[in-house]
């Protein structure tokens, strides 16, 4: 996929097909289908917390249900970008034409608090153009 291309299906709007609830419950791994204002394109959101380590999180949206455009990882290991620099355990994976999601960026400060579960899925549907996510269902331990 063109870099372009890729651009321009992250900044798409994006809303949710028939989810009334989305868990973030510690173990989730679930996967939410996404469709553009216009339904041409299809999207998914997938969701991902451990059980362990409760603070570790994945959130990431793909295109086409198989591009991956954005993945945020909170928590977890560091991570090394083709060129060899390392980035923290908290990251943000995004499209690279060639290299698709194998490069990894600092979260950007549009994340207000990367500790507050439900606030990063906020902050991830916004930075993804997700509009009206639905309610979420959290549960700390």
């Amino acid at each position: 996929m063109k870099q372009s291309e890729a651009d321009a299906l992250l900044a798409m709007a994006k809303l949710f097909v028939g989810t009334a609830r989305v868990s973030l419950v510690p173990g989730v791994d679930e996967s939410h289908e996404l469709v553009s204002a216009d339904e041409k394109e299809q999207f998914m959101l997938d969701i991902w917390r451990g059980t362990i380590r409760i603070a570790k999180l994945k959130k990431q949206t793909r295109a086409r249900k198989i591009t991956v455009l954005a993945r945020l990882d909170v928590d977890g290991s560091p991570h090394t970008n083709p060129d060899g620099t390392t980035i923290g355990g908290t990251h943000l994976h995004l499209y690279k034409e060639g290299f698709e999601d194998r490069w990894a960026f600092p979260v950007p400060s549009s994340f207000s608090n990367l500790t507050n579960i439900n606030q990063v899925f906020v902050d991830f549907c916004a930075y993804c153009n997700i509009q009206r996510p639905p309610a979420t269902q959290v549960a700390l331990i």
